[in-house]
């Protein structure tokens, strides 16, 4: 037995010996010690109050206001994205802020972009309600002018005419009366002029026709720009229209038809010289809500680089905070003693570790009263760990994802090291492929520090993560291409013909 205890520890070929321990913390170093904990990553807590609902834990207000932060946070994310910037990929260099001093800031700075949101939304309203009235005017004003064009000379026939004006409003048909400039208000003639999408410009004259028994005259036209719609905010085309009636039942019911379908009415006046003024009025304050839309946009686009400059590493310290009271709502809160007890499991290696770091919890937090740390004997089975670095690491999360060993048994990501990669190039043995792998992997490997600090999307994120992997399936995939004599799928005869020749009469 002395030779095998001469032998070296078998670190990635076996789980670690674990050891149950248990912590008394007092309160006020409670905090630091489970963060300086949590970044050591070797210490796995027990659940002791797993009878209890989430709501009814120590610290539930606490994960409720980080919970909170993270949704305002989640927002900012939407905002930036939206708006086509960029949050910087590194945290801007400044000073720590406290959590309290953090959902301050994010409470402000939601504040100020709901309002901004607001007053842009209302401004944007306002303009493409302008819009349409200006795109009505240039249509519905160019078919009243029309309309009056044509109806001067029908006027000097009709005076040449054996009817009278009167006998003439009494036979003449709506499409003739609605020809007539002054006449049309003594006949009650009227129109309504307003702006539709285009997709549903068919189905709205249809309706009119029935709605009114065909008493009505429809004229329409394209606009000549498309319009924001306000739901989508995609840019749609839209019909201008103008509907010729007579009698407020026909009004009543045409406007009921335009507010179904979505349709927006404008008043447009006859007289083409207020036409010409209300024009010009609406074309000097589109000018001005398009430079008040600009300024808005740049001030917004300003706080939101302000708020992308930090938004990495408010994440981040939301998140660390969150998992800390997460680990803390896991610990027995004894009122007596003013204290918070902690069972767990860790490494019987990394023992040293972490009473270094519960001491380091203890000085910074100014606590009187040390952290207790004791090893207890249990009846539970121990949790397998396995030690890993950043090359076999990508390996035993293969070997995980099919199963985890039991405690202390001999750990198959050694061996899936040579044996995965390859059995990959078995079937994708190709030398000329298998450089092009083998420069992904190494450019991979080379930048690793610089990627490793970028957020990356999910299919870098995976092949950063098994870099290591692509390198030794390369590699093998260089060897058995060799082998098949394959270089991107052509036959490439490296070392001659064949030794082993047929000397039978059927091979000749």
């Amino acid at each position: 037995m002395g030779i095998f205890d001469k032998l070296p520890p078998m670190d990635y070929l076996r789980s670690e010996k674990m050891t149950f321990v248990q912590l008394i913390i007092p309160v006020e170093s409670a905090h630091r010690a489970i963060t300086y904990l949590g970044e050591l990553g070797l210490l796995q807590f027990k659940d002791l109050n797993s009878d209890k609902s989430p709501f009814q834990r120590t610290f539930a207000n606490q994960v409720k206001r980080c919970g909170e932060m993270s949704r305002k946070l989640h927002f900012f994310r939407d905002q930036i994205s939206k708006a086509g910037l960029l949050s910087a990929p590194r945290p801007a260099l400044q000073p720590d802020v406290d959590l309290e001093e953090l959902e301050v800031q994010l409470g402000e700075h939601e504040s100020e972009l709901i309002e901004m949101n607001a007053n842009s939304e209302k401004l944007c309203q306002s303009y493409n309600e302008l819009f349409e009235f200006k795109l009505v005017l240039l249509k519905a004003g160019g078919f009243l002018v029309s309309a009056q064009k044509q109806a001067a000379p029908r006027d000097r026939e009709l005076d040449e005419n054996v009817y009278t004006i009167e006998d003439y409003d009494d036979r003449s048909s709506l499409l003739e009366q609605e020809m007539q400039p002054q006449p049309s208000n003594n006949s009650g003639l009227r129109f309504i002029s307003g702006i539709i999408c285009k997709s549903k410009a068919l189905k709205f004259e249809r309706m009119l026709f029935r709605a009114t028994r065909g008493n009505m005259f429809f004229n329409q036209a394209p606009a000549e720009e498309h319009v924001m719609d306000p739901v989508t905010g995609e840019m749609v085309e839209k019909t201008v229209f103008v509907v010729y009636f007579s009698g407020e039942q026909a009004k009543s019911k045409i406007v009921k038809i335009c507010e179904a379908f979505g349709a927006n009415c404008y008043p447009v006046p006859e007289d083409i010289s207020k036409q010409r003024q209300v024009t010009r009025e609406v074309t000097t304050r589109l000018s001005e809500l398009e430079a008040t839309l600009d300024a808005g946009i740049r001030h917004r686009n300003k706080a939101l680089s302000s708020i992308g400059s930090n938004l990495w590493k408010w994440t981040l310290l939301v998140k660390k905070e969150k998992a800390v009271y997460d680990t803390l709502n896991m610990l027995n809160f004894d009122v007596t003693k003013k204290c918070l007890v902690g069972e767990g499991w860790c490494p019987l290696l990394s023992k040293p570790q972490i009473q270094e770091a519960l001491q380091r919890a203890t000085i910074d937090s100014n606590s009187q009263v040390g952290i207790i740390c004791h090893v207890m004997n249990t009846v539970e089975s121990p949790p397998t760990y396995f030690k890993t670095n950043r090359f076999t690491h990508a390996y035993q999360e293969i070997v995980d994802a099919y199963g985890v060993a039991r405690y202390q048994e001999a750990n198959p990501a050694v061996y899936t090291v040579i044996t995965f990669p390859f059995l990959f190039a078995v079937m994708f043995g190709d030398w000329g492929h298998g450089i092009c792998l083998l420069l992904g992997g190494l450019i991979l490997i080379l930048r690793e520090n610089r990627l490793g600090s970028q957020k990356l999307g999910s299919f870098m994120e995976m092949a950063f993560g098994g870099r290591y992997v692509i390198l030794l399936m390369a590699l093998f995939s260089i060897y058995c291409g060799l082998i098949y004599n394959e270089f991107f799928s052509v036959p490439f005869h490296i070392f001659g013909s064949s030794a082993y020749k047929c000397h039978e009469a059927t091979c000749r």
